[in-house]
């Protein structure tokens, strides 16, 4: 396996609180980039900027690639452009959301 994939792995633990998917299916994460020195930069995104559990969420995306083993350091970079929509969610999760 590749750090990448390890690290896909792991965020696809990390669960929206308000919304029973995990981050990655959900199409939350924009980018994930290795430099190497193995520190990986996260470029992510909300469903909605205003989103009242952010902070939580950042954190435990933070976390779940801090620790994944053989990552040296973790950067998250939030982004809204573009803005999030349902387009970017997986097949898994339009399917556990209802929506096919």
């Amino acid at each position: 396996m590749n750090l990448e994939q390890d690290i896909v792995r792991a965020l696809r633990q990390v669960y929206d609180p308000e919304i029973s998917v995990n981050v990655y299916d959900l199409g939350l994460i924009y980018a994930i980039d290795m430099d190497a020195d193995r520190k990986a930069t996260v470029t992510m995104t909300l469903t909605a900027p205003n989103c009242p559990l952010a902070d939580q969420l950042l954190q435990d995306v933070h976390d779940a690639v801090r620790d994944v083993p053989g990552v040296t350091d973790v950067s998250l970079t939030l982004t809204f452009d573009p803005p999030w929509d349902r387009s970017r969610m997986s097949e898994e999760a339009l399917l556990e959301l209802g929506f096919l």
